[in-house]
């Protein structure tokens, strides 16, 4: 152990989220059983919060949890052992410690990265679209069910049985802990980048907390679309969902105020946007729009890059941001880009216009925070102040994110 500073319980808890996919994926790959390599996992942080207060800090604390993981399910083997069946087991998760590195490379296949593997089994097509997000922010992000159920709008119950049975679906249909071979890629690539995208969005705004961001998640998310680019560089879809999240994750400085309070986007300071993220992601858009087959991750990232133009006024910049979210309902109609359509269209042809756009959404969205938030808005915008009041309450209630609710009890202060 370090002689550095005592870690505290808060401290602890920042390792639990930076190395949590980290080691599950580890111990997955090791145990080949999803609920011992958690359970495993959490008996590791748990020794962690008695020892590390009193000892230090080690210099690698995911090693760390990973090593005393391992030898805790090493150990539980052993003493449930009723069978040769389980000493075998255990011998044989003893012998994986001593593999060589070729015989490691020979197993690794096309990426040598445990928690893209985990990734891709997490997105199996045997496993329902939501089970697969769901499975994901809990095994790579460290999420608890209660979080990924606020993120799903759906009761902590509900998740929980998704979970299970999402992870008895792997084990019972022997879903391989491997990235696919490259014929499969194409057909197991839209799971894979609409997890990575709810990955970063929980980073990005944090369903429940007192912090807006989740720093961790975002660095996650970025990382694991990088390696998927690295992976499949022609797939434009994959270079588009990349592209995002560096144009999205640019303006992390500015969505905050030295106090805290959250700034929308066309209030930000563009002078704190990260210029590095942003002209990586801006030359990835150029370079999908080259190849001239749009999908919705390169759509979106195309209108984050027409926001972060510097070239454009303001009205020009909603025009063309209009005219891309037009072109994404054609391509991949969904409530949600019609929501994205009405404010930029009421930023176009106003107010008025855009409150009739996203009213035609109330049904689809009626438990979706940011339609009554945006609904609020423009109410606000038109001087109805009593039923900008009823929507703000509205978003209040589906809000669980502290800075979110400070800024929505403040517009909702300034109507009286």
């Amino acid at each position: 152990m370090s002689d550095s500073t005592p870690p505290s319980a808060s401290g602890t808890e920042r390792v639990f989220r930076e190395e949590y996919g980290r080691c599950v994926a580890a111990l997955i790959r090791f145990l080949g059983d999803i609920d011992l390599a958690e359970e495993a996992v959490q008996e590791a942080f748990t020794v962690a919060l008695e020892q590390w207060p009193l000892r230090g800090l080690p210099p690698n604390p995911g090693a760390w949890i990973t090593t005393t993981a391992r030898n805790r399910a090493i150990d539980r083997l052993r003493r449930e052992a009723s069978r040769h069946d389980r000493h075998r087991e255990a011998q044989r998760l003893l012998d994986a410690t001593t593999t060589t590195p070729e015989e490691r490379a020979a197993e690794e296949g096309p990426v040598s990265d445990d928690r893209l593997r985990l990734l891709f089994t997490c997105c199996h097509p045997a496993l329902a679209p939501a089970a697969q997000v769901a499975l994901t922010l809990r095994l790579l992000g460290g999420l608890q069910t209660a979080e990924i159920a606020r993120a799903f709008l759906v009761p902590e119950a509900t998740m929980a049985q998704r979970l299970v049975r999402a992870k008895r679906k792997i084990k019972g249909a022997g879903i391989p802990y491997r990235v696919p071979r490259e014929a499969e890629l194409p057909d197991r690539l839209k799971g894979v980048l609409d997890t990575i995208y709810l990955v970063f969005n929980e980073g990005w705004t944090a369903s429940a907390g007192d912090a807006l961001v989740r720093e961790d998640l975002c660095a996650e998310a970025l990382r694991l679309a990088r390696v998927l680019v690295e992976l499949m560089p022609d797939e434009p879809e994959a270079v588009g969902l990349l592209a995002l999240l560096l144009l999205t994750h640019a303006r992390r400085a500015a969505r905050t105020r030295a106090d805290g309070t959250l700034v929308l986007l066309t209030d930000q300071d563009r002078g704190l946007w990260d210029q590095t993220e942003v002209a990586e992601g801006q030359a990835l858009v150029r370079a999908c729009l080259r190849r001239g087959a749009p999908g919705p991750y390169q759509i979106q990232a195309a209108v984050n890059a027409v926001h972060s133009d510097d070239s454009l006024d303001e009205r020009q910049r909603w025009q063309q941001v209009l005219a891309l979210y037009d072109l994404q309902l054609r391509l991949a109609p969904t409530p949600v880009v019609a929501l994205n359509r009405a404010v930029a269209l009421a930023e176009v042809s106003g107010p008025e216009t855009g409150l009739a756009a996203i009213d035609a959404l109330r049904e689809p969205l009626a438990a979706y925070q940011p339609l009554h938030a945006a609904r609020a808005d423009l109410l606000r915008r038109l001087a109805r102040e009593a039923e900008a009041a009823s929507e703000y309450r509205a978003a209040l209630e589906l809000t669980a994110n502290e800075t979110e609710r400070a800024f929505l009890e403040s517009r909702l202060a300034e109507l009286g």
